[in-house]
């Protein structure tokens, strides 16, 4: 694992220093311990401490996690350790359940990762310092630990939510790691949600610059309507999983550093989903002053960098959802292109009842793949070679319910997703971008994007020469768009705006 010296890690620890939470965690021998750098207890000593580059780590080397700085509220910056976007892949996937789920394992994780089981195990070791097994169980331990300290609900709940399953091994698991029963860590100061019908609030970390602002401006250019809201500083929209219906509430906490969500969901089991699926949407995992360092070595992108530290990539809430969007929005303008979603939700998509909605505005939920595979007319005033698109690529996710999930590397999701009528190298690469969450996803085709090193430059290079220079930007390519897309102010590209 790369973790900084410990005589760096230590005077981390001393000063408390913010910009390592997240970053590494301290066992402490002494107590049998571990903390996050900005732990407020006392400073242990020097040869008491174990520095670690994960909650995972420190908690196979059998240390348990403190009560008072609560590592499961750090910042989740695992993804961004070390340079394995194999392993970035793979953390996606567990935090989506792929190893909680009845049937689930290693290998076949590994399977949609494209390498070997013992690849895949050696790459977690060698940059988590964990197995994948005990990375998911840790993720589950502490995720029951924030419901157990932010909510009201019922042990039984948090049980179900955090992915036990049942609550004797719940009980066992805490047990045994905390030596006190899960009731005994609730705090008298927990919010007093008790019920998911009703809202379960909940606050997800990052690591700042966070641009809140510019996110939200993005969320609100292309907000469908009847699905997402943004207006007082908030993000709200209507989600459905696994045929349940519910909706989500997203506002920013800048003091904390943090964003609060509101969940109204009626199954507490998809809970972790909805949670990974808003840190994707808002970004939460990006380690921007890694990247920001590494993309300022440009000197080209540095200005742009410096104007932005805070910039992050948006994801979609949904894979098949953006890339509707990207095909919707091929040609035409942002609002064009909200428009046309908008009417395809209310043909296709489902009524929400107004009790499981935040917001009277929030009327539907977007349609599945199979319902827009399985209606002969799309009812849309559009070119018929882009609603054959659609119904194409509703087709290929209907047959596969991974498409728009990570497998094997960058070139083969992109691969595979030009496999289907109608995308190419753009779409694909954008989806690949904003659903996947790929962060060396790079459309160079992009007019947005060609004009964006045009200012910077000051001559008009080809997509060719676009993509030979953002060799350099890797891994992180994704981020050097958005910066070049930001620059792009002074004129609109059709594409950049889906």
């Amino acid at each position: 694992m790369e973790v900084p010296h410990r005589h760096i890690c230590y005077r981390a620890l001393q000063s408390r220093d913010s910009r390592f939470d997240g970053l590494i965690f301290v066992g402490v021998t002494s107590t049998g311990i571990y903390c996050r750098p900005i732990c407020p207890a006392r400073t242990p000593k020097y040869e008491n401490c174990r520095f670690y580059g994960s909650a995972a780590a420190a908690q196979e080397a059998g240390f348990r996690p403190c009560l008072r700085c609560r590592p499961e509220s750090a910042p989740d910056l695992a993804s961004w350790r070390g340079t394995s976007n194999t392993v970035s892949r793979a953390l996606a996937l567990i935090a989506d359940g792929a190893l909680d789920r009845e049937g689930a394992g290693v290998e076949a994780l590994a399977d949609r990762l494209g390498i070997g089981e013992r690849q895949l195990r050696r790459l977690f070791q060698q940059h988590l310092g964990a197995s994948p097994i005990l990375v998911a169980q840790t993720r589950r331990v502490l995720f029951a630990k924030q419901l157990i300290h932010e909510t009201r609900m019922p042990m039984t709940q948090v049980a179900l939510a955090s992915g036990f399953g049942s609550l004797r091994r719940f009980n066992e698991v805490f047990q045994a790691l905390f030596h006190r029963p899960p009731r005994a860590l609730r705090r008298k100061t927990s919010m007093n949600e008790a019920d998911p019908e009703t809202g379960v609030s909940l606050k997800l970390r990052y690591r700042p610059p966070y641009d809140w602002d510019s996110i939200l401006r993005f969320f609100q250019t292309r907000a469908i309507p009847g699905v997402e809201i943004v207006e007082n500083g908030k993000y709200l929209r209507t989600i459905e999983i696994d045929s349940k219906v519910g909706s989500i509430e997203v506002i920013h906490f800048r003091e904390q550093n943090s964003l609060g969500l509101r969940i109204r969901f009626p199954d507490v089991r998809s809970f972790p989903t909805i949670v990974a699926r808003v840190r994707r949407l808002f970004d939460l995992g990006a380690d921007i002053e890694t990247i920001g360092k590494h993309l300022s070595t440009d000197p080209f992108l540095a200005p742009l960098v410096a104007r932005r530290p805070g910039l992050r990539a948006p994801g979609g809430w949904d894979g098949f959802e953006l890339a509707v969007r990207a095909i919707l929005g091929q040609q035409i303008t942002v609002a064009g292109a909200r428009q046309l979603a908008g009417r395809l939700v209310v043909i296709h998509g489902v009524r929400v009842p107004v009790v499981k909605a935040e917001h009277v505005g929030l009327t539907h939920v977007f349609p599945t793949a199979k319902a827009i595979a399985s209606d002969a007319k799309l009812g849309l005033p559009m070119p018929k070679a882009r609603q054959e698109a659609l119904r194409a690529l509703a087709e290929a996710a209907v047959a596969d319910p991974h498409l728009f999930r990570p497998f094997g590397s960058i070139e083969e999701s992109v691969e595979r997703l030009r496999c289907i009528r109608g995308v190419g190298e753009w779409t694909a690469q954008y989806i690949a971008l904003r659903a996947i969450r790929e962060a060396d996803a790079f459309p160079a085709t992009d007019i947005g994007l060609l004009r964006g090193i045009a200012t910077l430059d000051g001559a008009s290079p080809t997509s060719a020469a676009l993509l030979e220079r953002a060799e350099s930007w890797r891994p992180w390519r994704a981020y050097a768009a958005q910066h070049l897309w930001a620059a792009d102010s002074k004129t609109i590209s059709p594409k950049l705006r889906v």
